[in-house]
């Protein structure tokens, strides 16, 4: 299944898997650093579908795949983002390849082929973010797991302990998390799904930006603040924090989902930045260029390193003469910060509202959240056509 129309598996999860993450709208796991979901759904929808598996099957499989990113990530540590790769795909083709495995129902040993065939298709740098290229990294991911699985499975092979040793995926890729064997033992001890859990995105740009957007808002809502008002703005990231955020001023949508200091501009401008705040003509308006050049970012002294997801983000705003200050040590979208029901709702109207309607998208969105685990996959897709 592909948007309206059908393709082959390895096809249909490349261009769902485009779709999914070209908004910079998905979820992230915090273990990861990087979007789970947006690799790993393209790959079980497909190959539910094509295998006649459940709904069941399919979140169990895709439960499996997040523990897999969630523990290759702990292995990596920072060195690996901070290398330049792009974790979702480097870390996803791992993740959605066990989810593919899960639903082809592979056995031990071919999963380890498949996993194998995977690594040699790890790619994806973060300099290509704010690029149409980011969302290919995805839907390249998703088709190289089914791809790796399928192959696997027909007795293709590749190395069988890929992880390990010299030239293996951890030392080649730059490890220096922990140790391997002891995240073994931790599989399911804590599930990852759990601790630290998924953040659920409530503005479609680049994680690093999300505490700056909820510091800001917070701060403008409570001095009534007008965009006339500020003088500037200052945000501060502690080591690592802001790798992802690789344009300073922003001259399109792309660039402008990977740049706070646009990310603060449609803030002050827009009030609770959406999809409409993050098109090129959007990013192109004078005030909005204009208060990108109010707003400087600056390096907090920190001993540590820090994702996107994990840490912290000062905000600093001065107007009307006086200068108003916060730390903001809570990720919005994450447990500590979760988005309600009613956002919830919201986001996937304004995601889904386009094509179905605004009645449209709120039916789906109850026919998605209250399907049995029973249903066929295939069944739910095609409900899921009909509404389309």
């Amino acid at each position: 299944m592909w948007g309206l129309g059908r393709a082959a598996a390895g096809d249909a999860a490349f261009i769902n898997g485009i779709a999914s993450h070209v908004l910079d709208f998905d979820d992230a796991l915090p273990t990861m650093r990087g979007h789970p979901s947006a690799t790993m759904v393209p790959v079980a929808l497909a190959l539910a579908e094509q295998e006649g598996r459940t709904v069941e099957e399919m979140l169990t499989a895709c439960a499996l795949g997040l523990e897999v990113a969630g523990k290759i990530g702990k292995a990596l540590g920072d060195e690996h983002y901070f290398r330049g790769w792009h974790a979702t795909a480097t870390i996803g083709v791992f993740s959605a390849t066990a989810v593919a495995a899960r639903l082809l129902r592979l056995d031990a040993g071919q999963l380890k082929q498949a996993w194998g065939i995977a690594a040699s298709q790890a790619a994806g740098l973060v300099r290509n973010f704010g690029t149409m290229t980011k969302s290919f990294h995805v839907g390249h991911t998703a088709r190289s797991a089914i791809l790796a699985a399928s192959l696997a499975q027909h007795g293709f092979t590749a190395d069988s302990a890929i992880f390990d040793g010299p030239n293996g995926f951890l030392q080649t890729y730059g490890a220096s998390g922990e140790p391997p064997e002891a995240l073994i033992a931790k599989l399911g001890a804590p599930w990852d799904a759990v601790d630290p859990g998924i953040n659920v995105k409530q503005w479609p740009c680049c994680y690093c930006s999300h505490r700056a957007i909820g510091g800001l808002m917070q701060m403008v809502d409570r001095h009534a603040l007008q965009p006339r008002d500020v003088d500037g703005v200052r945000i501060g990231f502690p080591p690592g924090a802001d790798t992802a955020l690789i344009h300073r001023h922003a001259q399109s949508g792309l660039e402008g989902k990977f740049s706070v200091e646009y990310a603060a501009a449609a803030t002050l401008l827009d009030g609770n930045p959406q999809l409409g705040s993050f098109t090129d003509d959007a990013v192109a308006r004078p005030a909005a260029q204009a208060l990108m050049r109010k707003i400087e970012r600056y390096r907090v002294p920190d001993t540590q390193t820090y994702s996107g997801t994990v840490g912290y983000t000062d905000v600093e705003i001065r107007a009307r003469g006086a200068t108003y200050a916060a730390r903001i040590d809570k990720t919005p979208g994450s447990l500590d910060w979760p988005l309600s029901p009613a956002e919830q709702r919201a986001k996937f109207a304004a995601c889904a509202g386009p094509i179905l309607g605004a009645a449209g998208a709120h039916e789906m969105f109850d026919m998605i959240q209250t399907a049995p685990g029973s249903t066929a996959a295939v069944d739910l897709l095609r409900m899921i056509r009909t509404s389309a």
